[in-house]
């Protein structure tokens, strides 16, 4: 994690200071159904950095654009990749489990708030959000929950969109959601059922990025996702220098088997 420690995090990123709060006392709790994502992962600014620059190949061959819907699984608290690609999509849907709800619409609104109303003089510490802060996301983000052993996809997307039938999401993306063999299962379920609903001519496109940590639970989350989507490793030509081989991260792209190309 970046700082398992600290209560706020500073951390710039697609080239705007964002400051998150994160709770290091729920994450060493023993909450049974997981506290992982009450702190912040390193991959994660490295991801949002990457996969919101104008440059980054998904916007270069029209993949992302600002018509797409994106959904991310496993938000945990920060809103980081939320704040940096956010802005330049549709809709954004942020989701994790209950837990971290609050803090992740606190962190989300703080700092698009801050964003609005910063001047060219304002300082770092001035755009720091507010402990006490409240608010709703607004905008093109929303916050919702899904807990990928129990919750509908379609019931969530539905749910967030407000459109029945359920419209499709033209990326999922997810950091760091790989690293515990017993959610590799509901984890590839969740993904391959929202891939499913997407009825446009273009396939559901899912990103995953990851800290490359147990050989094992990597091996077994591949072929797993290898089991339900065509699989490709993003090369070092189309990453990011902080993501590419020898960083210690990975990303790995997915489509839907028997999903048209």
């Amino acid at each position: 994690m970046i700082d398992i420690r600290s209560d706020e995090l500073s951390v710039t990123v697609a080239g705007k200071d964002v400051f998150i709060r994160q709770s290091p006392t729920l994450l060493r709790s023993s909450r049974k159904e997981g506290t992982t994502g009450a702190c912040v992962w390193k991959v994660t600014p490295f991801f949002a950095d990457w996969i919101a620059s104008p440059s980054n190949v998904f916007f270069q061959v029209g993949v992302l654009s600002s018509e797409s819907v994106v959904l991310e699984l496993g938000s945990g608290v920060s809103g980081i990749v939320s704040l940096a690609l956010g802005p330049m999509v549709k809709q954004y849907i942020a989701s994790d489990q209950e837990y971290v709800l609050k803090m992740l619409r606190e962190n989300i609104t703080a700092n698009t708030i801050d964003a609005s109303q910063a001047g060219p003089k304002r300082s770092k510490r001035a755009t720091k959000p507010a402990r006490a802060h409240s608010g709703q996301p607004s905008g093109k983000i929303d916050v919702v929950p899904l807990d990928w052993e129990i919750d509908s996809a379609a019931s969530v997307i539905r749910s967030a969109t407000k459109t029945d039938p359920t419209p499709g999401i033209n990326m999922l993306v997810a950091c760091d959601c790989i690293y515990n063999e017993a959610l590799i299962g509901p984890f590839v379920n969740t993904c391959a059922d929202i891939a499913s609903l997407h009825t446009g001519s273009d396939p559901t496109l899912v990103v995953v990025a990851q800290q490359l940590r147990s050989s094992d639970v990597c091996e077994a989350w591949v072929a797993t996702f290898h089991s339900r989507f065509r699989v490709w490793r993003m090369p070092d030509e189309l990453l990011s220098h902080a993501l590419q081989e020898n960083s210690g991260f990975v990303v790995h792209v997915g489509v839907l088997r028997d999903t048209p190309l």
